[in-house]
């Protein structure tokens, strides 16, 4: 089976109405549609947020017994689901479930006037399941009869964030093979980059999984135990279990997305001027200015088949286990290798400085 990309994502949070506030005001996504007991959805209340190709569920549980209470109780706000769209649902389950995967949901059709979805969902990682979506007909129709979408006016001006470009995963120390092995098995998926990454006394192994069109793409990482813990563990305790850490959303123009989410009271993870110094030397000549990427503290790497350019949002959750990134793509298919690295080491040639500084002034 191929995947034609992350469909959507379905959260688990406390309040689906103030999750959407902020990911509307501070982000720009759009109220796309809504579900709750009186559409055929007992028990929780659901708001379909967009944006561009984007597309992300929010749930909240309005029962005790209701799946998203539990996984709230136990692990705060996070991504519950992580949809693939597939052409052949049906064709998909039967795959992932003898591959290994544990069917929660059979195929189930929802049909709405001018779209009907095919629908399934197989077990993932931790409390992560996939849910397999076929779409016929006019496409944007989340679920059709149970999510009632609403007339959204086009955007004043085009979406700087177009695409859930991938999923990065926590694992438990020892389980990243077999997770990769299981995603080969019973999702057809490649296994298409890894690397061990030392951050000082810190340690981490990552593999990242792809479907084979390059649709679907999840970054698994877990913590190397010879090390000291790092910020692996601390997702692994505060999350109470693996889970998905980060989702980037791809951009075509990551130097105004920036801005524009930082006019909004978005806060990104600040990168250390030294960091830019050593550019050139790493990686050779870049597509995008450095004097536009250093005040925006964006990153810059490649793979053979081009560069990527990233940057990461300061984390608004509450257990600080989840937050956003945003990757503009140029060429480049997977990840490169010397964006961690490097940084740690700017930081440190900071920090030396500071204390040749600090020495001479004694």
């Amino acid at each position: 089976m191929d995947y034609l990309g992350i469909d959507h994502v379905e959260f688990y949070v406390g309040d689906a109405r103030q999750a959407a506030f902020v990911l509307s005001s501070a982000f720009g996504f759009r109220l796309y549609g809504q579900g709750g007991p009186e559409t055929g959805l007992p028990g929780q209340r659901s708001l379909l947020l967009g944006q561009g190709d984007c597309r992300v569920l929010l749930t909240s549980g309005l029962l005790p017994d209701h799946p998203a209470v539990d996984y709230v109780s136990r692990h705060g706000d996070g991504v519950a689901v992580v949809a693939f769209g597939t052409s052949d649902t049906k064709s998909a389950f039967t795959a992932a479930v003898a591959g290994g995967a544990t069917a929660i949901a059979a195929p189930r059709t929802y049909a709405g006037k001018d779209a009907s979805v095919l629908t399934a969902t197989v077990s993932g990682f931790g409390d992560v399941a996939h849910r397999l979506v076929e779409r016929h007909g006019v496409p944007g129709d989340l679920l059709p009869g149970v999510i009632e979408m609403q007339d959204v006016p086009p955007p004043a001006e085009p979406d700087l964030l177009r695409v859930i470009d991938h999923a990065a995963v926590c694992l438990e120390p020892g389980t990243l093979d077999t997770t990769t092995r299981f995603y080969r098995e019973a999702f057809g998926f490649d296994l298409i980059f890894e690397e061990y990454i030392e951050v000082g006394g810190q340690g981490m192994f990552s593999q990242v999984v792809q479907s084979p069109g390059g649709g679907a793409t999840l970054t698994l990482i877990q913590p190397d135990l010879s090390h000291s813990p790092g910020q692996i563990d601390d997702f692994l305790a505060w999350h109470g279990g693996p889970g998905v850490q980060h989702l980037a959303l791809g951009s075509h123009d990551i130097v105004a997305a920036v801005d524009r989410l930082g006019e909004r009271g978005v806060g990104f993870a600040p990168t250390p001027g030294s960091y830019y110094s050593s550019l050139d030397g790493r990686l050779g000549a870049v597509d995008l200015p450095v004097d536009r990427l250093r005040p925006r503290g964006i990153l810059v790497d490649r793979d053979h088949w081009g560069q990527m350019y990233q940057i990461f949002a300061k984390s608004l959750h509450v257990r600080r286990t989840f937050f956003w990134e945003l990757i503009e793509r140029h060429g480049a298919r997977t990840f490169g290798t010397s964006n961690i690295p490097a940084l740690y080491e700017a930081k440190e040639r900071e920090l030396a400085a500071v204390r040749r500084t600090t020495q001479a002034a004694l």
